[in-house]
């Protein structure tokens, strides 16, 4: 009842959002961008100040310059509502190195989206999530597994889920990106639109799957922040049966 509940308050926001609203497309560590969200509410007080509009445009490319300095530099102008600060990020974003491209990547949103809320007068809404989106739709990682533990999928079960999935994605406007097979799981890689209800997929598929011999579970593990691997699988469900067992 309390996951429940605690779905049903998720779904209840995701659904007061507006029509209109942004998703960070770029896969982007969690930790990072909380991190990045702190120092740009530490920072985000300060008053525009134009001269680092030409302090960024050296020191951003400058190997004297440390890389906290550079983080700190992107987050302050990410803030200002001025256009020429935004093409800075923007420049900077396009060849940015790959030890400060994430970073570069949320100032560069940031400042987009500032710029945006200004020019049309109403505050926009901005999505991200670890592994980011497409479009309207969010990127899921999902794990699914056999009925029977220990039980590898055979080649007709695979190609079921393969095309029974890609069937209900669709219908929903959603994409398949990426399936595979490992030992008695399946991980799927996958676009869906925010608003949709997910759960109501899988349990179709599951149901629709299940018609040619009850082989795959309705316990699935579903994230946006970041790809599964069959060890965090091996944990839910040792964890699941010794909270059976109890």
């Amino acid at each position: 009842m309390k996951d429940e509940n605690h779905l049903k308050h998720i779904q209840e926001a995701i659904n007061a959002l507006p029509e209109d609203f942004n998703i960070l497309e770029e896969q982007i560590d969690i930790n990072l961008q909380m991190t990045y969200f702190d120092k740009a509410k530490e920072l985000r007080d300060a008053e525009f100040d134009e001269s680092l509009i030409d302090k960024a445009k050296t020191d951003l490319y400058s190997d004297e310059v440390n890389l906290e300095d550079k983080k700190q530099l992107l987050v302050q102008l990410a803030g200002f509502d001025d256009v020429e600060a935004f093409r800075v990020i923007e420049a900077f974003y396009k060849q940015a190195p790959k030890e400060i491209r994430d970073w570069a990547v949320l100032a560069f949103q940031e400042s987009r989206m500032v710029i945006q809320s200004s020019l049309l007068g109403e505050q926009q809404v901005f999505i991200s999530t670890g592994l980011g989106g497409k479009g309207k739709n969010i990127r899921y990682s999902a794990a699914m597994h056999c009925t029977r533990k220990g039980q590898a999928f055979n080649d007709t079960q695979k190609k079921l889920v393969k095309s029974e999935f890609e069937y209900f994605l669709e219908k929903s406007e959603g994409e398949l990106e990426e399936i595979s097979f490992e030992a008695q799981y399946a991980f799927a890689v996958f676009l869906f639109p925010l608003k949709e209800n997910l759960h109501v997929i899988f349990k179709s598929f599951i149901d629709e799957c299940n018609q040619f011999g009850n082989f795959l579970s309705d316990e699935v593990i579903i994230t946006n922040v970041k790809r599964l691997k069959v060890e965090e699988l091996n944990e839910f469900l040792k964890n699941n049966n010794q909270d059976e067992q109890k």
